[in-house]
C-alpha cells in the first residue's frame, strides 16, 4: 500500500513539474531607463582642481570635473589648475585659473598682459601652436565626418620665422575713462570693458606709432569722444592700416556725424609728426551699433588709398577695401594655392568671393583667363584697378553673387577649368555648393580661413571631389585662428 502511494505522489510531482514546465515565466514590466551621467552643481564661485586634456578650437583649455566639461582660457594640456567657476549652464561651465599647480612644458611667458582677443595663444610656444592648428582642422573633420576624412593628408602647419609684429591694421575703439582720460584700444574678452593698449606685440611697429601719436593729438585739441551709453561725442574708432612695400600708412576716422572738431588742426599736427601718413580718410557711422564702418566714407588729406604688393602684383588699397593683415604670411598662403592649382597656360580659372583679386591676379600669369566676382561693387572696382596697375589683361571682375555668375558664364561659352573659393568664415553658400556639384570643375580649390565650416562643406563637396590634401597655413600667430588649403581631385563618375 505504502509503495501505491509514493508511485502515486511521484506521479502527481512529476505532472505538476510538466505543467509548470509548459506555464511561461511572466516576468514583471519594468521599464529600463536610460543611463544619464550624473553631473556635478557647482555653488557659486566654487574652486575645484581640473586636470586639462586638450584645447579647443577657440584655444581654451578643456577639462572635467565629475564628468561636466569645463573650459578654461590661457590654461594649457598636461597641465594640473584650480580653477574657479564662474559661469555654469547644464551642461558645461567656464573656469578662472586661480592657480597652476602643474605646469605646461609648452608655457611661455605672453609679451602682452592684456585680457584682449587677438592674442588667446601667446601663453603656448609656437611650435606647439602650430601643432595646435593642425589638430584644430583633424577635430573638425572628426565632428562632421565628410567622406573619407579618416584618409586626408594633413599637412603639418606653415608657420612664421617671427611670429610677432605682423598685424598690418589697427582698428581701435576710442572711449573716455571714468577719469576723462582718452583710450583707444580693444575690448576685453567677452566683454564691452575696453582696453588701452599703448603696445601691442603682434602690432607693426608704425601702426602703433600712428595710433599712438593720434591719441595724444585728441587729447591736445580736445577732440570730442564717443560716448555709447549716452549716445553722444564724435570719434568712435581710429583705424590705421600701414603698406610692407611702401612703409607708408593710410588713417582713417570713424565718427557718429559728419563734422570732426579741429579737423585742421589734427591735420596739421599729424602731416608734421607722421610723414609716413600718406593718406587720412574719414568714415560716417551714426547711432549706437556693433559695426565698426558706417556707409558714407569721405577724403581729408593727401592719397584716396595706399598702395601693397604681393609678389609682382601691385594693390591700391582704400580705406574700406579688405586685404590680408599678414602680407608675409599671405604670400606664404597664395604661393600654396598657385601649386594646388597648378595652372597651365591653355587653362581659364573662376576666383569666387574675390575681394579686391588678390588670388585671381596673384595666379594669372600661369593662366589664359580669370574671373572674379564678388557681392561688394567697391571691391570690384578696386579688383579692376589693381588689374591695370599690374597690367593684367587677362582678367575680368563683374559685380554678382557666384552663383549666379558661374552658370551665366557658362551659358556665355565661359567653361572654366579651374575654380578657387576663398569664402567668409561662414563657409560656402548652399546655392554655390550645388552649383559646383552641377559642373564640377577639373581642378578646385578651397582657402579656408575656419576649419569647422571647412569641414561641414567637404560633406557635400566629397559627393563630386576627393581632398588630396589640407596644408594649414598659419596667418594670424599667437590666435586660435587657423587657414588652410584644400586641394581637391575631380572623381570618376564611377566613384
Amino acid at each position: 500500500m505504502r509503495r501505491v502511494i509514493i508511485n502515486k505522489i511521484r506521479k502527481e510531482r512529476s505532472t505538476n513539474v510538466k505543467e509548470k514546465q509548459k506555464t511561461p515565466y511572466k516576468k514583471k514590466n519594468f521599464k529600463k531607463k536610460p543611463y544619464q551621467k550624473q553631473q556635478v552643481k557647482f555653488k557659486d564661485k566654487q574652486k575645484c582642481v581640473v586636470t586639462i586634456k586638450r584645447l579647443g578650437i577657440n584655444g581654451e583649455g578643456i577639462g572635467y570635473y565629475k564628468r561636466k566639461i569645463i573650459f578654461i582660457p590661457n590654461a594649457l594640456p598636461g597641465e594640473e589648475v584650480l580653477v574657479e567657476i564662474v559661469k555654469e549652464e547644464k551642461t558645461y561651465a567656464i573656469g578662472q585659473i586661480v592657480k597652476i599647480r602643474k605646469k605646461s612644458k609648452d608655457r611661455v611667458q605672453p609679451r602682452d598682459n592684456y585680457d584682449v582677443g587677438g592674442i588667446e595663444l601667446a601663453h603656448l610656444a609656437y611650435p606647439a601652436q602650430l601643432a595646435f592648428k593642425k589638430d584644430v582642422v583633424s577635430q573638425s573633420l572628426a565632428k562632421y565626418q565628410p567622406a573619407g576624412y579618416q584618409n586626408y593628408e594633413l599637412r603639418d602647419t606653415l608657420g612664421m620665422d617671427d611670429p610677432y609684429q605682423y598685424r598690418n591694421k589697427a582698428q581701435f575703439q576710442v572711449r573716455k575713462n571714468p577719469q576723462g582720460e582718452i583710450m583707444a584700444g580693444l575690448y576685453k574678452q567677452n566683454s564691452h570693458y575696453l582696453v588701452d593698449l599703448p603696445t601691442f606685440s603682434t602690432q607693426r611697429p608704425l601702426t602703433m606709432k600712428v595710433m599712438r601719436t593720434v591719441v595724444r593729438l585728441l587729447k591736445k585739441w580736445n577732440v570730442s569722444i564717443y560716448d555709447e551709453k549716452r549716445n553722444r561725442g564724435t570719434l568712435k574708432t581710429i583705424v590705421v592700416r600701414e603698406s610692407f612695400a611702401t612703409k607708408q600708412a593710410q588713417l582713417v576716422f570713424v565718427t557718429s556725424t559728419p563734422r570732426l572738431e579741429h579737423a585742421n588742426e589734427l591735420m596739421r599736427d599729424i602731416i608734421l609728426q607722421l610723414p609716413e601718413v600718406i593718406s587720412i580718410m574719414q568714415n560716417i557711422n551714426p547711432g549706437r551699433t556693433s559695426l565698426v564702418w558706417g556707409d558714407k566714407t569721405q577724403h581729408l588729406y593727401g592719397k584716396e588709398f595706399i598702395q601693397e604688393k604681393l609678389g609682382s602684383v601691385t594693390f591700391n588699397l582704400s580705406a574700406r577695401a579688405f586685404f590680408q593683415m599678414n602680407p608675409v604670411q599671405t604670400k606664404v598662403l597664395y604661393d600654396e594655392v598657385k601649386k594646388a592649382l597648378d595652372l597651365q597656360p591653355d587653362e581659364t580659372l573662376v576666383d569666387a568671393y574675390c575681394g579686391v583679386g588678390t588670388i585671381g591676379l596673384y595666379v594669372s600669369d600661369d593662366a589664359k583667363e580669370v574671373r572674379g566676382m564678388d557681392i561688394i561693387p567697391e571691391a570690384i572696382e578696386d579688383a579692376c584697378e589693381n588689374a591695370k596697375l599690374s597690367q593684367r589683361k587677362n582678367v575680368k571682375y563683374e559685380t554678382g553673387k557666384a552663383e549666379d555668375l558661374f552658370p551665366k558664364w557658362v551659358k556665355e561659352g565661359f567653361v572654366p577649368d579651374a575654380l578657387v573659393v576663398d569664402p567668409p568664415r561662414t563657409g560656402l553658400d548652399e546655392r554655390l555648393i550645388q552649383t559646383i556639384l552641377k559642373y564640377r570643375p577639373k581642378k578646385f580649390v578651397y582657402v579656408s580661413c575656419n576649419p569647422s565650416t571647412l569641414a561641414k562643406d567637404l560633406v557635400k563637396l566629397t559627393q563630386a571631389y576627393h581632398v588630396d590634401y589640407i596644408q594649414s597655413v598659419d596667418m594670424f600667430p599667437q590666435t586660435a585662428r587657423c587657414e588652410a588649403v584644400v586641394k581637391f581631385t575631380l572623381k570618376d563618375k564611377k566613384d
